[in-house]
């Protein structure tokens, strides 16, 4: 086994302490990753504090993890010694099910084996994650990162980067859409970036005047207010696609009365209570309300290159691992711009 260290909290207070633990031996198809940057996702705060059913602790979060490869096993080909490598939200699958062949991992039917609060493929021995010293995992669940681009900033791009640009690419925005994105946070932010991107034309709708200024020196086209519903009469019928970032409790309808004939709305934000719609909203239009959450690896590797490609990284703030409890507070008070990501060099 390799030993290695990092942060966990073992119980709901969320408390983080240093814990030392052990990877895996490589197998041989496996990487080590020498873990620089892990980012912080709400999701880590949702399951230290267990909001989103049992957790399983010790529990070491962080599913936005960049590093540099440090050891190979004997059959790996994807990567090589030195080279940066990415892991996101899992780190094994059945490969065999209709999910894993169609390149939707996520979705496996047998197992998806998270990259942390879950269990590897046995369902028994518990997954640990990013906020580590070390991380082992095969290299057909990895992925390759650009050098170009700042290490730190790419790592969001593990989920919040993904969670965004899966939606956007299925819906096919693009030159001539009209997009909005509700709620200009971690999820938020990185929506603008990517919309703006492929070419659409993009409003931010924020209950947070003081965001406009971010939202326009991210791209968005045009900010709008919706703690005055009179600023929302304008824009009924307007939009192709909204996505929605906010993952506190707030109004559907308002949202959808927004949206054009076949227009989509899409949540990505995980609102703790169920949500509600009126049938009306629905029908009218002939509008979809729907969900979505990450992607699977080819489509992960997708968006990298991508955001590579058009040099997109997200906003960062990069702080030392004995900062975690307070940036999960600052988090949840949204005064981050817009993304923590802990540096693993102060472990």
């Amino acid at each position: 086994m390799i030993e290695t260290r990092g942060y966990a909290t073992h119980d709901a207070n969320a408390k983080f302490v240093p814990f030392n633990f052990e990877r895996r031996n490589l197998g041989d198809h496996d990487i080590l990753i020498d873990v620089q940057f892990c980012g912080i996702c709400h999701s880590d705060i949702h399951q230290a504090k267990q909001e989103w059913g049992p957790s399983i602790y010790p529990m070491v979060p962080g599913h936005e993890i960049v590093g540099r490869v440090s050891k190979v096993g004997s059959a790996v080909t994807k990567f090589k010694l030195g080279d940066l490598a990415g892991v996101g939200c899992f780190v094994d699958s059945c490969r065999e099910c209709s999910a894993c062949k169609a390149d939707q991992e996520q979705f496996c039917k047998v197992h998806t084996a998270a990259t942390y609060n879950g269990t590897e493929m046995d369902k028994v021995t518990p997954t640990r994650g990013g906020y580590s010293k070390h991380h082992v995992v095969d290299e057909a669940y990895a992925l390759k990162v650009s050098s170009d681009q700042p290490l730190a900033a790419v790592a969001p791009l593990l989920c919040a980067g993904i969670t965004t640009y899966s939606p956007l690419k299925h819906y096919k925005v693009g030159p001539g859409s009209k997009v909005a994105i509700v709620g200009l946070g971690g999820l938020g932010h990185m929506g603008v970036k990517l919309a703006v991107s492929m070419g659409a034309e993009v409003t931010v709708l924020s209950t947070s005047p003081s965001k406009k200024d971010d939202a326009l020196k991210l791209g968005a086209h045009h900010f709008v207010v919706t703690s005055d519903k009179a600023n929302l009469k304008p824009l009924k019928g307007t939009f192709n696609f909204i996505l929605d970032c906010v993952s506190a409790d707030h109004e559907m309808d308002m949202y959808l009365n927004l949206l054009d004939v076949y227009g989509a709305m899409v949540l990505v934000g995980l609102p703790e209570n169920p949500v509600s719609a009126r049938a009306f909203s629905l029908a009218g239009n002939n509008r979809t309300l729907a969900g979505s959450s990450i992607g699977g690896i080819k489509e992960t590797q997708e968006m990298l290159d991508y955001c590579a490609e058009h040099n997109i990284t997200s906003d960062v703030e990069v702080i030392p691992i004995t900062k975690i409890e307070e940036a999960y507070e600052r988090t949840i008070k949204a005064d981050v711009r817009y993304r923590f990501v802990i540096d693993m060099s102060t472990l």
